[in-house]
């Protein structure tokens, strides 16, 4: 009897499994760079490939129907209210008591209003850290470090956190639709970051930078009540005519 040679016996193995395999073998020679795996191994291989491949089109897919955090767009607009907010800061410019009176404010509710929360916040976060880091951009020309640790000081740390307040409330508000309430409910928002967020921090600024007890820091900062509710009409009324006009300026935000 003559025995079959190992080449042949292999040979005919893999045959065999071929057969039964059919399109898995197919597969590994189409994929493989080598032949020296066996068809079942390269027809796993070609499997996790498959696997790997289908993964990665699902996190792409799922990155391009995500939006980015901040967009070019988005970039544009803080950078022009945060301008708008610097020249707001400088007029009309003259004291009351030892604080200016400017219409700085009406800039910070406008940038809450028109661009939301994060948006907002940026667009004022990004007046203050101009202003510290040596510009002329606050009230009167002030600039720098010391402007922070001013009478005025805590007015401008509080800026950035009452336009992220005012955003949410006007996230909030739009998302039930414009309608004849909506500037009502826009105005209650500027007035919770007024009296929740700027006055206490300017409250403690003046108390810390001048030595006032509470009462007096208090009258002091009642002096501009009148004059922001007036400025946070304004602001209303111009965030309102531009969400009208920009339906979608606030989506996804």
């Amino acid at each position: 009897m003559t025995l079959a040679s190992p080449g042949i016996l292999n040979s005919s193995a893999k045959s065999r499994t071929a057969e039964v395999y059919g399109s898995a073998a197919s597969s590994r020679h189409e994929g493989c760079p080598t032949c020296d795996l066996n068809v079942v191994q390269c027809g796993v291989l070609n499997v996790l490939r498959t696997l790997k491949k289908s993964q990665e089109e699902t996190v792409t897919s799922a990155q391009a129907r995500s939006p980015q955090f901040f967009q070019a767009s988005d970039l544009a607009y803080i950078a022009v209210f945060a301008a708008l907010i610097a020249a707001l800061a400088l007029v009309p410019g003259f004291n009351i008591g030892p604080i200016s009176f400017t219409l700085q404010t009406l800039g910070v509710g406008l940038a809450g209003l028109c661009l939301g929360p994060w948006r907002g916040f940026a667009a004022t976060a990004l007046y203050v850290v101009v202003g510290a880091a040596g510009l002329p951009v606050f009230a009167r020309g002030a600039a720098g470090i010391g402007a922070l640790a001013s009478p005025s000081g805590g007015y401008l740390i509080a800026f950035p956190f009452a336009a992220l307040l005012t955003g949410f409330v006007t996230v909030w508000v739009l998302r039930r639709g414009l309608s004849a309430m909506t500037p009502v409910l826009f105005f209650l928002g500027l007035l919770l970051a007024r009296y929740l967020i700027i006055m206490p921090l300017g409250v403690v600024g003046m108390m810390r930078a001048l030595g006032f007890d509470f009462g007096k820091a208090l009258m002091t900062d009642m002096a501009f009540w009148a004059s922001d509710a007036i400025k946070s009409v304004i602001a209303v009324l111009l965030a309102y005519a531009v969400h009208r006009a920009f339906p979608r300026l606030l989506a996804q935000r």
